[in-house]
């Protein structure tokens, strides 16, 4: 019979990285969810605690070099498995498409649980910061040159442009 154990210590560590992943994940999901996007407030914490989880399921900290085969194989199948969640983000509407910013910034939120697992946090914050300057500054300049070209306008206008 299995004996059960319980290690404060790494309970400790998994609860500050999976924690820290929630956090970074929260604003983009609650940002998308003021702009009434059906993937929000909900989607994307997950999605960075479940990638963070299933790390740290494997080999905790991934100090050994045997966590870190075993955290690659984890890795390579978060990366396919988030792109299959992001994928459903994708509408097709005639000859427009929807939604492949959302699938990105999805799959960009496992990659910050994956960074938050194996303690590195400097990457999980610059992606964090990234992904929200590029969901959300660079919205009015997407709008812009959405409209520039559905204005019968063939070739996109410089950005400069359009202010």
């Amino acid at each position: 019979m299995p004996s059960f154990s319980f290690d404060w210590g790494f309970f400790e560590l998994a609860a500050t990285r999976i924690g820290i992943a929630y956090l970074l994940a929260l604003p983009t999901g609650l940002m998308r969810e003021k702009q009434a996007h059906g993937i929000g407030i909900r989607t994307f914490p997950i999605v960075a605690i479940a990638s963070c989880g299933y790390l740290l399921i494997m080999h905790g900290d991934g100090s050994s070099s045997d966590a870190l085969a075993a955290n690659s194989r984890v890795l390579q199948g978060l990366v396919a498995g988030i792109g299959f969640v992001g994928g459903g983000a994708i509408l097709k509407e005639g000859m427009s498409v929807h939604g492949t910013a959302t699938a990105a910034s999805i799959w960009n939120t496992g990659a910050i649980g994956a960074a938050a697992a194996m303690g590195r946090y400097e990457i999980a914050v610059v992606l964090a910061i990234l992904n929200l300057f590029t969901m959300f500054a660079l919205a009015p300049l997407k709008k812009r040159l959405d409209q520039a070209s559905a204005g019968g306008d063939s070739k996109v206008q410089d950005p400069a442009e359009l202010s």
